[in-house]
Parts: C-alpha cells; structure tokens; sequence
C-alpha cells in the first residue's frame, strides 16, 4: 500500500500522478493558504457538487490555524461528512467518485470531503420488471441512490452493507448487503473471500464481469447461477427470506445470491396478490417452463412416428411438408432471435411496426410460399410466448439450447434421441452449481425439503414466510 511521505511538495506530485492530473481537464487544482499554511484542493468538477466544494473551500480560507487534519475538520462538519487517510490509492478512488482532497503542508494526511453529485436517471418503473401493483420505482447506475432504497425500506440495525473495491486498472465500488442472522454466515464468509481474491483490471460489464469472476463456470452450462432484479422492494424481500443481494456502481441491477433453480419461478406480482391468486401464478409459470422445454420436441417426435399419435389428436400433424420439418423449426427459432435483436436495435416508435412485419412475412407469406407449415409457426409461436413469461433472460435461453438439442438429436436418433435430450437437460442442471459450490442449484429437491419445495410452489401467507428455510 503506497503512503503519503509529508512532504508537501512530493505527496502533491504523487497525488497528481494518481488522478492524471496534467492529462485531464476535468481535475480541478485550487491552491489556497489556511492558517499561514500552503493548501492544495482536490476535485473532479462534472461528479462533485460545485457549490458544496465552494463552501468548503470558504470554510477552510476562514480556519484560522491548521495544527492537524482533524483540528480542521470542526469548521466544515456543518457542510459535509469528512474522513482522514493517507493511502495513495484510496485518495484517488474517492476524487474520481466525486469526492474533494486538501492537502496541507507539513501533514502527512489528506481530509476528504463527501461532495459527490454524480449525474443519474430520476427514478422510473424498470423496464424488464413491470409488476401490476406495486412501486413504480427501480435501481439506478448511483450506489449511493441504491443503498438509499434499501434503507428506506429497511429501517433495521441488522441490514449489514459491506463495501469493496474490485479492479486493477479501474476500480469499481460494489456492496455486499445482508440481513445478520437471517443471512448463512459461511456464505457470506467464503464470498468475502472470494470477492477480495478477485483480480481483473475493471468490471467493465457490471454484474456480468462480476459474476464471471465469482464462479469461473464452465461456460457451456447455459443454466443461470445468479438472479437479478431492478426493484427495491424484490431485492428487500429476498434479503428478509435470507439471501445477499450485490449492488455494483454503474449497474441498476441487483444481484441475488445463492439461487436455486426452483427460485425463478418467483415474480413480485405473487406477493402483491392474495395467495391464491399468487399461487395460480407460479403454477402456470411452471407448466409454461415445461410447455417452452418440452412441447416443440414432442410434436417433432409424433411427427416422425405418426403411428404413436392416436386418432383424435390427428390434427397437431402438418397437413403440408414445405421445407424439411427439423429445418422449419430452426429457421423460426433463429427468426425470433433475429426479431428480438432488431427490436433492441429499432428505435420505441417503431418497435411495433418491426413485430407486425415480421409477423406479416413469417406468419402469413411464408405459409403461402410453402417454406413452413401452419403447424409449426403456432407451435413454435407458443413456445416465444412462453419464453417471455419469466424475466431471466438466461434461462430462457439455456431451454432454447436445451430444446435445440433436443429436436436435433431426435432427428437422429427418434425417441432414443429424445430421451438423450432429456438426459442432457438433466445433467446440465445437475452439474450446476451456485456461486459457492456448497449450496445445491437444485434445493429444495436436493437436498429434499418438503415445506421450502411448498413455499415455493404455493404462495403462502405472510406470516407463514419470514424467515428462508
């Protein structure tokens, strides 16, 4: 760790040399006298309060002696939170997250002021995260915004905020939150440590980068290791059941840890429903999970043994060939993939102009022409519907691999393929793991526990879901 010298005319070079200041204009040097004393400020004028800065700097002209650091930090305890700290690298991370420095002659530490004002969205309902009742707020790309939510929600002495500086290069700040007694201290331990063993020169991706540095997985396990959620009021909810939540500076995202499989069949709007009504939810998201995993892959086998399909359900068959059947199913699924991308892509208005030419052309035209059979663009659409009935991206995605796996190896192979295909989905979850390895991807299934495996099927009351089992 790199320490200031007290000498001023050195730690002032030392100082610049940290921040780049000959090299960015946006570093602001203010030379001042305090007390008879040489004074250099500190700040990065487009993230620090201009204001806040000013009147600091007043306050520190008006001191009229400077024994020590904190000897000054009387006349500006009215104007802003201060610290002490002589760790070059410290020193620079707080001037580049809005923070001022003054360094005085003849001391060998700086004060550091909080004058942060980075810019930041105003708060909004989430995007991916819509809930028919509830607050129409989200996390923003601000930290401190995002610890803020939190608090409010949680006004507890037991909420424990832990923060940590991940990057070589470009240092990221993120926050490991957790709920003392509620939370798995061995967890939180084994991720402590994992998160100070991590050496990358920045999070340039976030959470992702992140989270890629937290399991180091192997990567053609498409099954997802972490949840994420832009509400305050999920990420409380989850910290009360137990789980940590990871904020990350400049991602509106929070991270949920350990996460099991069963877990992504929770949405907010079981919660802000009577438990009927909740429950129904999550049972239709089920079948849904298995309707999008299973249903393209079963009409593909009774396609290539019609004998097996009794007469009454004679009507799921194509009544025109057109392309090869195994080729109209992979040609739809990497139409859709195309649709989305060009929805990312398109600009809001015209967003839905993209989704009716597109339905337009595949739907209809490519019907007409021949290219795909009526049956496989309903079956096909009702799989893209279910896909997007739950928020995670990822798993959506590791059951479109899955069932491409699967059409392709029953292609091959008939029903043998098919049950390979299930096996194959089996294992990939079996082998997962969560970010410790010590909890299973599969719980409550593995290890069996029968009341977590209800609450998560069956919303229960409130009063009977305090605590995660």
């Amino acid at each position: 760790m790199e320490t200031l010298s007290g000498n001023f005319s050195k730690d002032a070079t030392i100082i610049e040399d940290s921040i780049g200041y000959a090299r960015a204009y946006d570093v602001i040097k203010r030379e001042i006298e305090i007390g008879g004393k040489r004074a250099f400020f500190y700040y990065v004028f487009c993230i620090t309060n201009d204001l806040l800065a000013q009147q600091l700097i007043e306050a520190y002209l008006n001191a009229k002696s400077a024994e020590s650091p904190q000897s000054l930090t009387s006349h500006i305890a009215n104007i802003a939170s201060v610290r002490v700290s002589n760790d070059v690298k410290f020193i620079a991370e707080s001037i580049f997250s809005g923070d001022s420095v003054l360094l005085i002659e003849g001391f060998g530490d700086v004060i550091i002021s909080d004058t942060k004002n980075i810019p930041s969205r105003s708060l909004t309902e989430p995007e991916n995260d819509h809930v028919l009742r509830g607050p129409r707020e989200g996390f923003l790309e601000n930290l401190k915004e995002n610890t803020a939510l939190l608090r409010k929600r949680l006004k507890t002495k037991e909420l424990v905020m832990k923060r940590f500086s991940v990057g070589d290069f470009a240092p990221s700040a993120i926050q490991l939150c957790y709920i003392r007694g509620r939370a798995n201290e061995k967890l939180i331990s084994d991720l402590e440590k994992k998160i100070g063993e991590i050496s990358v020169d920045a999070l340039s991706m976030g959470q992702e980068s992140l989270a890629e540095c937290l399991t180091g997985s192997k990567w053609y396990n498409p099954f997802p290791r972490f949840r994420f959620t832009e509400r305050p009021d999920a990420a409380c909810a989850m910290l009360l059941e137990g789980s940590i939540i990871i904020l990350c500076d400049n991602s509106p995202m929070a991270m949920i840890l350990p996460s099991s499989l069963v877990d992504f069949l929770q949405e907010c709007d079981d919660f802000y429903f009577p438990p009927s009504i909740g429950s129904y939810f999550r049972l239709l998201r089920l079948s849904i999970f298995f309707t999008s995993l299973f249903l393209a892959p079963l009409w593909y086998l009774c396609v290539r043994n019609p004998d097996i399909v009794p007469k009454y359900l004679e009507f799921i068959l194509p009544s025109k060939q057109g392309l090869p059947i195994l080729a109209q199913l992979i040609f739809i699924e990497l139409i859709l993939d195309a649709i989305k991308l060009a929805s990312v892509n398109t600009p809001s208005m015209m967003n839905g102009s993209i989704g009716i030419v597109a339905g337009l052309i595949i739907g209809d035209f490519s019907v007409n022409v021949g290219w795909l059979s009526p049956e496989v663009v309903l079956y096909m659409a009702v799989v893209a519907i279910s896909n997007f009935t739950q928020p995670s991206f990822e798993l959506g995605y590791a059951f479109k691999f899955c069932r491409t796996v699967t059409i392709i190896l029953i292609h091959f192979f008939d029903s043998i393929g098919f049950i390979c295909g299930i096996t194959v989905v089996i294992l990939l979850i079996a082998r997962n793991h969560t970010v410790t390895r010590k909890t299973s991807y599969l719980y409550p299934m593995k290890p069996f526990s029968w009341r977590a495996l209800k609450r998560q099927i069956i919303r229960e009351k409130l009063e009977q879901n305090n605590k995660k089992n």
